[in-house]
């Protein structure tokens, strides 16, 4: 009596095993924004202004810190964390000044598997709602997939911080769901969603990126005249 081969369990698609390259702290520059390794010394005082102040708190809800006491402390701070290489932490400063208006960091980094994330975001006033704030994203997505041959490009954030989930999908990263108390944060609970964007989804996010940002898409006061997410529903 034969009998039967026991059927191959389902795997995965091959991929070429390879590791990324690890991120650097490299300057990225774009038209409106520069992303350059952050400096206390020369990010620090500007920073400080601009994200402290009343009606500023709100600005630190979702963050690890919380609002600092004064810019000393701050400087302590960023100081410490400028010195890390994950989370590698980068000063978003204006291309026509050089003024530091926010901070990302390249974070949670596993070449081996080509998974990347971004996180530790601070858009301060100065910076939130300007071409510079999705320049500042395109330029280290770009990085991430052409420069240093990442697959997976994460976006994480606390599951009740609607704009961060809000810019996530408009950026062209995809929901795909909520880790339920992943962390405990500022003593309270965290719910984490979860986003990605995978490498052969790159080009078309990067050609509505380029679409968006080009001078004749935006207004004299940068306002947009297409909305990212119509141009990527084009490509």
């Amino acid at each position: 009596m034969n009998e039967m081969a026991a059927p191959a369990p389902p795997l995965g698609a091959p991929v070429e095993s390879g590791p990324a390259r690890r991120p650097a702290p490299v300057t990225l520059e774009g038209r409106h924004v520069h992303l350059v390794p952050f400096d206390a010394a020369r990010h620090a005082a500007s920073l400080y202004a601009l994200s402290h102040g009343e009606g500023k708190e709100a600005l630190w809800a979702y963050l690890s810190p919380a609002p600092f006491p004064d810019a000393a402390a701050f400087a302590r701070y960023y100081a410490e964390a400028a010195a890390k290489a994950d989370p590698l932490l980068f000063a978003i400063t204006a291309a026509a000044d050089g003024r530091a208006v926010g901070h990302a960091s390249f974070m949670r980094i596993e070449p081996g598997h080509r998974v990347i994330e971004v996180g530790n975001i601070l858009y301060t006033p100065a910076l939130q709602r300007t071409p510079g704030a999705t320049e500042a994203m395109y330029l280290m997505a770009r990085h991430v997939f052409e420069d240093l041959g990442y697959r997976r490009y994460e976006w994480k954030c606390n599951a009740l911080n609607a704009p961060s989930r809000r810019a996530a999908e408009r950026l062209g990263f995809s929901f795909e769901g909520v880790f339920r108390q992943h962390m405990i944060v500022k003593e309270r609970n965290r719910d984490t969603a979860w986003f990605s964007l995978l490498d052969h989804e790159w080009p078309a996010a990067r050609a509505a990126f380029e679409a968006w940002l080009d001078p004749e898409n935006l207004d004299a006061e940068g306002r947009q005249r297409r909305r990212l997410e119509d141009i990527r529903a084009q490509v």
